[in-house]
């Protein structure tokens, strides 16, 4: 099929100005991403350690929570558990945010380039505030 020199042609990435509107479509997908696999992994890790029994559960809560405070390698898995939590965490708010974006967007309000990213920055705003709400509360209490 040949194609007609008279239609233009379609626009690559290259000639776009980045906005934080195309970040936010992105991080809608990774977070989207994220949130289905993190999550899963680490739900289907619980839901069978349960299952098998309390020596299981104990082996999963001393990885996940440190809860005997023994150190050593559950502790360094204890900081990377909490540091995914904590980027689960945000994923969620992210995500969340970007969700309610879109429901706004979807009534037809916000379309105005100047609101559209004022509410895109937004969204990345409010994530990491929560996130740090959240988890401020948690570790105080």
């Amino acid at each position: 099929m040949a194609r007609n020199p008279g239609r233009p042609l379609s626009p690559h990435l290259t000639i776009w100005k980045w906005g934080p509107h195309m970040l936010v479509s992105i991080l809608h997908r990774a977070t989207g991403v994220a949130l289905a696999t993190g999550g899963a992994m680490l739900f289907t890790w619980w839901l069978s350690a349960i299952a098998s029994g309390p020596d299981a559960y104990a082996s999963f809560s001393r990885y996940v929570i440190d809860a005997d405070g023994a150190g050593g390698l559950p502790m360094v898995t204890t900081l990377l558990a909490k540091i995914a939590a904590v980027g689960l965490t945000w994923a969620f708010f992210q995500h969340m945010a970007t969700g309610v974006r879109h429901l706004v967007l979807d009534v037809g309000a916000g379309y105005e380039l100047r609101t559209n990213r004022m509410f895109a920055k937004l969204t990345m705003v409010a994530s990491t505030v929560l996130t740090l709400i959240l988890w401020i509360w948690a570790w105080r209490n």
